[in-house]
């Protein structure tokens, strides 16, 4: 008799403890969503971290190898595709495993560890691109400055900052001091959660690590293309009326001993501004492309982001799991945008596939080789804000490639 009664008490208490689990489930953000839908949001995150891991990867691997494409710039695009090779292996893995599961099943200490690299690497992505975005400010608007600013000890310094700040600013929600990091039901995954005081840093982590780093890319874009715009400006106005005694020519047009010159000026002239149009378009190119990757990161996080604000009830399952595709994709698109708007890096990617190493430096920035010393780019030699040069047709700086 009393060994029925355990039994059945055991039963009973098993019979709660798989109620309690069942309504975290059902009250889960993903268990309102159709078992296709999550069938293939899992299919798909698997095949994003593939490619994320593949992409990245290779993008290290080239940017290491390659001189033609080892410049400033490189330097944070190798922090940026650091922090997106780790987003793929550490936590894509359990995003497919969610939307499999349709709720989180991996225990308390990884409910901890992930969400702790998400925001982490979410942040120094963003830092990162911020970072090159001022980069390309100061090459374009402010060059005296920039062989002062990126020599190699402070280039390493902004990238340990931009690591340092965004998981140093999650240490407190880590210890639970600000927030914790732990399953949220109605989500159906883990995040940041209130603490027993009712504080998250959520809000502040939006702010700090998003919204400010934003605004600067912004401005400093706003300011690239004002210098950019007026430089043109006094380009075509010199190439239209630029006129004046021609080199060599004395007032009166004799030739006497100017004439030797006037034979070899007009041809070293041309030679030169040529390599500085190369120089300025290969510059510009960089500067569109990192605002493709800044575009590309809005575009992956802003309608996650919109869709939890506008839908918390979930009336719309299909653009949560749309967001949280969006969302993975910006591990991966990176690697695309560099195929696709960038000549030397597709160089550099297929030397690295066909093992086929790369020599010399003549695809390199022009200014950042300048800042040791060796040659200087034409934006010193020529400020594109301040002073016209005279263009060859074809060779304008909004010219494709």
């Amino acid at each position: 008799m009393d060994s029925m009664l355990e039994d059945g008490a055991a039963g009973l208490a098993l019979a709660a403890v798989s109620s309690v689990s069942a309504g975290a489930a059902d009250d889960s953000e993903l268990s309102r969503f159709s078992r296709p839908m999550l069938t293939m949001a899992a299919v798909l995150t698997i095949l994003v971290m593939i490619l994320g891991v593949a992409g990245n990867l290779l993008t290290i691997v080239a940017l290491l190898r390659c001189p033609r494409v080892r410049n400033v710039a490189a330097a944070f695009i190798i922090s940026l595709c650091v922090a997106d090779l780790l987003f793929c292996v550490t936590v894509l893995p359990f995003s497919a495993s969610r939307f499999v599961h349709g709720t989180w099943t991996h225990g308390g200490a990884l409910c901890t560890v992930v969400p702790f690299m998400r925001y982490g690497n979410v942040g120094v992505s963003l830092l990162s691109i911020a970072m090159i975005t001022i980069n390309r400010y100061i090459m374009i608007a402010h060059y005296g400055m920039y062989g002062r600013v990126y020599r190699t000890g402070w280039i390493a310094a902004m990238i340990v900052f931009c690591w340092i700040f965004s998981y140093g600013f999650q240490l407190p929600t880590l210890i639970g001091v600000w927030g914790v990091f732990g399953f949220d039901p109605q989500l159906g995954t883990c995040s940041i959660r209130p603490d027993a005081s009712g504080r998250s840093s959520k809000a502040a982590l939006f702010i700090t690590a998003f919204i400010v780093p934003c605004v600067i890319i912004i401005a400093c874009y706003a300011r690239i293309f004002w210098v950019v715009h007026q430089s043109e400006k006094r380009m075509r106005s010199h190439a239209v009326g630029g006129g004046g005694a021609r080199p060599g020519l004395g007032a009166g047009g004799g030739a006497g001993s100017g004439a030797v010159s006037q034979r070899f000026k007009p041809d070293q002239r041309h030679a030169r501004e040529g390599r500085e149009m190369r120089a300025k378009r290969n510059e510009w190119r960089i500067t569109k492309m990192v605002l493709a990757i800044f575009l590309s990161f809005l575009c992956c996080y802003l309608p996650i982001t919109i869709v939890k604000v506008t839908d918390s009830d979930v009336r719309y399952p299909g653009l949560h799991v749309a967001g949280y595709l969006l969302l993975y994709l910006s591990a991966c698109i990176n690697p695309i945008i560099y195929v696709i708007m960038n000549a030397q890096y597709r160089q550099a990617y297929r030397s690295v596939l066909t093992c086929h190493r790369q020599r010399g430096r003549m695809g390199a920035s022009t200014a950042d080789r300048g800042m040791d010393g060796n040659s200087k780019t034409m934006v010193s030699q020529v400020s594109i804000a301040m002073s016209p040069v005279s263009l060859t047709p074809g060779h304008g700086i909004d010219d494709d490639f």
